[in-house]
């Protein structure tokens, strides 16, 4: 009889019992996908970002389809911190999986302040999200690494519990980025955000997105996440990366374990296939043993080079 796979998997001080993340803006506040998710497939999911005040976000159009991709311009709509504290902190100790939070501010102290107040409501760790690409006057903090960095010591002086960077692919030097953020305390690196899109409807000759720009995701991302993963593995390889951009199935989450990833998230594709997590993961698994590898992360950083 065949051994089964160890699908346990270390991102920094976190231990995952599978490498599966589910990204935030696709999961809902991770309890809405209990009802409809085998949530012990991922190792962890994370909650839709939050900030210090409420953001309104923008008016509809807000999605819409562009080839075999995604874009949204949702602007990050949220009811602000104090009132997500008030609805998930007892939500929280429900969920059989680790939830993380997914913090966003306009200043470092607004950031830090959604981390804190997270942590209180006893997520597992804080995803500081540094690239979202649709909010008006704001900019891409993760675009410039001493902004991210300045963002990420913030965060660290005021939590204990491990903390990630998410980071842009639309960054100019994603290495000099991640860096930036490992240093000032970063735990880990997520992998990539979705890059800068737009589109247009050639009928009405108005954008697809009421805010012109949003971010585009879905399976044309992940050649330009995987060359984000390959990238900073190469430079900084202790850092512990979530490879996440355009994962279809299970040979996705093999391609981002071999680039250098630690754990891999999921994110678009719940729109269409809530429960795509415990196919992925049926899907690694087989493949796993077809490769004859006895744990995955025996798979982590293994591309071999030409």
């Amino acid at each position: 009889m065949t051994s089964p796979v160890d699908t346990r998997t270390r991102l920094g001080p976190v231990l995952l019992d599978t490498p599966l993340v589910a990204a935030a803006g696709t999961f809902g506040a991770v309890v809405d996908f209990a009802a409809v998710a085998e949530l012990q497939a991922y190792g962890a999911a994370v909650a839709k970002s939050v900030s210090a005040e409420p953001w309104p976000g923008r008016p509809a159009p807000r999605v819409g389809s562009v080839g075999t991709g995604m874009l949204n311009g949702i602007g990050i709509q949220n009811p602000g911190i104090e009132a997500w504290v008030l609805s998930m902190a007892a939500e929280i100790e429900t969920v059989p999986i680790p939830v993380w939070g997914s913090a966003v501010g306009q200043t470092p102290g607004e950031f830090a302040l959604v981390a804190s107040e997270m942590a209180r409501a006893g997520v597992g760790a804080v995803e500081v999200n540094l690239s979202c690409p649709n909010l008006e006057g704001r900019g891409i903090i993760a675009l410039d690494p001493a902004k991210s960095g300045e963002v990420v010591a913030e965060v660290r002086s005021a939590v204990d519990i491990p903390i990630g960077a998410k980071l842009s692919p639309n960054a100019g030097d994603i290495v000099a980025v991640a860096g930036a953020v490992m240093e000032a305390g970063a735990d880990f690196l997520t992998l990539t955000n979705t890059v800068r899109g737009a589109g247009i409807d050639v009928r009405t000759r108005r954008p697809i997105l009421t805010g012109l720009i949003g971010g585009y995701s879905g399976p044309p991302l992940k050649p330009i996440s995987l060359a984000c993963v390959l990238e900073v593995h190469r430079e900084i390889p202790d850092a512990p990366i979530v490879g996440c951009g355009g994962v279809r199935s299970g040979e996705d989450v093999i391609e981002y374990l071999l680039a250098g990833a630690s754990a891999v998230g999921i994110g678009s594709v719940h729109f269409m296939e809530p429960r795509a997590g415990s196919r992925i993961l049926r899907e690694v698994l087989g493949l796993a043993k077809e490769l004859q590898f006895a744990t995955l992360r025996e798979l982590i950083g293994g591309v071999k080079p030409w």
